[in-house]
């Protein structure tokens, strides 16, 4: 039995089918964890979603920043991007139930066996694991009540860019929201960059990435993510696992299994991709 996580398919159910092939999945012995994005961009988000629900237990993902703006649509609080290609969802006569399967995905996977946690962003450094755990489950519980519309219809949105324990609210889940789907850069008073998306190298001065910051409060284990494609997964630290590796931009999806810390990709790129 393996556990292997799988960077941002994004639609690309192709590259998913040919990286399963790749690492030989069985699904009655083999489990999978997703980083997030399973839709958008990519030409057969719906195709994904059937695909990766039909493996029942043998497979869970994190929800993403395309993830949740798929939600966002269904409830009326945001217009589906032509380019994200989901409107087949919205069409589909199981749309409705796997979007109720995507609505119950949870923010954050963590294996205590494996010593590692996944979230499609990464973990602020401002957080120890028990306060990520706990953030998290904060925002699953809004996005799976009655509450949800008002959660959705305030979600959008990059201020306050800083993490408060004062923050209350829609407020304070709009801010663990993205510090889990779109951390990238921390600005030098440690709040939230939105802009950069680019490769380290050309990082603005001064600004951090989250994953090379000098005091995480969460100072063990292995904390597996996505949603920056640019890196390549090259984080320079064994620690911090990009899994992203821009199958929709190019490149290939990777897979990493969590057992033995051995990477896997996929054959072929995105089909159609744009």
């Amino acid at each position: 039995m393996a556990l292997y996580a799988i960077g941002d398919v994004q639609g690309c159910l192709e590259a998913l089918q040919d990286l399963l092939d790749t690492i030989a999945f069985n699904p009655t012995h083999d489990r999978l964890w997703f980083a997030g994005d399973l839709v958008a961009r990519g030409p057969d988000s719906l195709g994904v979603l059937r695909f990766i629900r039909s493996l029942g237990d043998a497979a869970e993902s994190v929800l993403g920043n395309h993830d949740l703006h798929l939600i966002a649509a269904r409830y009326g609080a945001a217009t589906p991007k032509k380019k994200d290609k989901t409107q087949a969802i919205f069409d589909a006569p199981d749309g409705a139930a796997l979007l109720d399967w995507l609505q119950q995905r949870p923010m954050l996977l963590e294996s205590t066996e494996h010593e590692c946690v996944l979230t499609h962003a990464g973990i602020p450094p401002d957080w120890s694991l028990d306060e990520a755990r706990a953030c998290a489950q904060d925002v699953e519980s809004a996005l799976r009540s009655n509450g949800i519309h008002a959660f959705i219809a305030d979600m959008y949105g990059n201020e306050p860019a800083r993490w408060s324990n004062d923050l209350t609210g829609t407020t304070r889940l709009r801010v663990i929201t993205n510090y889990l789907t779109r951390m990238r850069l921390l600005t030098p008073t440690g709040g939230l960059d939105f802009d950069f998306k680019e490769e380290l190298a050309t990082a603005p001065e001064g600004y951090t990435p989250w994953f090379m910051h000098p005091a995480p409060r969460l100072t063990s284990g292995r904390v597996l993510f996505g949603h920056w494609a640019a890196l390549n997964g090259e984080t320079g630290n064994p620690r911090y696992i990009g899994l992203d590796t821009g199958c929709v931009w190019g490149g290939q999806l990777t897979a990493y299994r969590v057992d033995d810390g051995q990477f896997f990709s996929s054959t072929r790129g995105c089909v159609s991709c744009s």
